[in-house]
């Protein structure tokens, strides 16, 4: 967090974060890899998010793509939907984007450690979870069987394909994905993310499971856990897609008295099962 003149952590006072990468995994997304002009480390929890910004545009609520365990950089990945964004992702490598945060409380890894953990992800809700897709892969031995579901609506909008393949040849990580629709190329599974349940045995009741993804993913997958018994204390929802100033100021992400940029993004389903439009 960037400090005041008084020597105060300030939220509201950007950094400064200089591109060393970037890459495009489809048409509407841009990959970036930043590392703040100060050369600090950024210091964050998985699942907690970034306001990012080009000075004269504003900034853009973003997940963070890669894990803590991986100081010397981060990622982000900024998908092109109106002028922030469009202005964002006209930067590259040796420009600068304006960061604050990290925002919010993420995933709370003492509730994973030691149990089995399943991520079910659906189109860019891959990259919240990357960071702690990561993390669990970079400490191995804190974690019990680590299960991952990826689906997209085809197989453009694959994020992350180094990624995907390593995790397809990786003991470490029992990985299935899904697409959609298919095109002449695919030769994996096609249907919605909940078809992929049926392709694995070992989830068992006490299995911690995160859910991120589009709004009509959450339905259908909370069906199937229902199906396997997991408790809804067990299941953590990450809902960083109704953020906006990150600070509880503008109340874009209220949801009755919650707060997604305070007291989320991340929650356990049990604690907001009874508010329907936040999934």
């Amino acid at each position: 967090m960037t400090k005041d003149e008084a020597g105060f952590d300030n939220i509201f006072l950007p950094r400064e974060a200089k591109i060393i990468r970037t890459s495009r995994p489809t048409p509407s997304e841009k990959h970036f890899t930043l590392q703040l002009a100060d050369r600090t480390s950024l210091d964050f929890v998985p699942g907690q998010i970034l306001e990012v910004g080009v000075m004269g545009y504003g900034e853009s609520p973003i997940g963070i793509a890669s894990s803590p365990t991986r100081t010397d950089s981060f990622d982000i990945v900024v998908r092109t939907v109106g002028r922030v964004t469009t202005a964002i992702n006209s930067r590259d490598v040796g420009d600068s984007l304006w960061i604050r945060g990290p925002l919010g409380h993420g995933f709370d890894m003492d509730e994973l450690r030691g149990h089995d953990v399943l991520i079910v992800a659906g189109g860019i809700g891959l990259c919240p979870t990357r960071s702690l897709i990561q993390y669990i892969l970079d400490r191995r031995d804190e974690f019990g069987r680590f299960t991952l579901f990826y689906g997209a609506r085809d197989p453009l909008q694959l994020l992350f394909t180094e990624d995907r393949l390593e995790w397809r040849r990786s003991d470490a990580i029992d990985y299935h994905e899904t697409v959609d629709r298919a095109d002449a190329t695919w030769t994996g599974n096609v249907g919605v993310i909940p078809t992929l349940f049926h392709k694995t045995a070992h989830i068992s009741p006490d299995t911690r499971v995160v859910i991120c993804g589009p709004p009509v993913m959450f339905k259908y997958v909370l069906i199937e856990l229902d199906k396997l018994g997991i408790p809804r204390e067990n299941i953590f929802v990450d809902l960083e897609r109704r953020m906006k100033c990150g600070v509880g100021k503008c109340g874009h992400c209220q949801i009755n008295d919650k707060y997604c940029c305070i007291d989320g993004p991340v929650f356990t389903f049990a604690k907001i099962w009874e508010l329907e439009e936040a999934i």
